[in-house]
């Protein structure tokens, strides 16, 4: 197997496994600051909401609801796969490092010990059109954890 062909079947596992998939049956910690963010995309339909919480610094949970194409919804899975457990400032690495991934069209590879199985979109950055596929709940998820490290403790829209 290919390591694109790799790449092809976590992207399609995590389209219908949806890990974090779910806000309303996952409720809010105790004791932690939330914040939550709605994220669309009107090119192509892709709508997310994301809740992040933090308790001493960390992500505590990372939990979405959305619809969209199987690329926008393997993204959100696979960051509700790795947030968890994460530092909220590493977290905030891995972002950052996950958008230079996608915007560089193609001229920067993904670090797989940096971005895990995360790594599957960095074939996405050939396609200037998918990018906001691949990058809208990585957006709600910093916003949401703006919010969070602000401390706020009830998540908004």
């Amino acid at each position: 197997m290919s390591l694109e062909q790799l790449y092809q079947q976590i992207i399609l596992e995590h389209a219908k496994l949806r890990t974090g998939s779910g806000l309303a049956e996952a409720p809010v910690p105790a004791g932690t600051s939330t914040g939550q963010s709605h994220q669309l995309n009107p090119v192509c339909g892709d709508e997310i909401t994301v809740r992040v919480a933090v308790s001493g610094g960390k992500v505590a949970q990372l939990r979405w609801d959305g619809e969209g194409c199987s690329i926008s919804m393997a993204s959100a899975s696979v960051l509700a796969e790795m947030a968890e457990g994460m530092d909220a400032s590493e977290l905030s690495s891995v972002i950052d490092n996950f958008r230079d991934v996608l915007r560089s069209r193609g001229k920067v590879a993904a670090d797989p010990e940096i971005l895990g199985d995360a790594s599957a979109f960095e074939g996405v950055s050939k396609y200037a059109a998918r990018v906001k596929c691949a990058m809208i709940s990585w957006v709600a998820a910093e916003d949401a954890l703006s919010q969070a490290l602000a401390g706020s403790q009830t998540p908004s829209s």
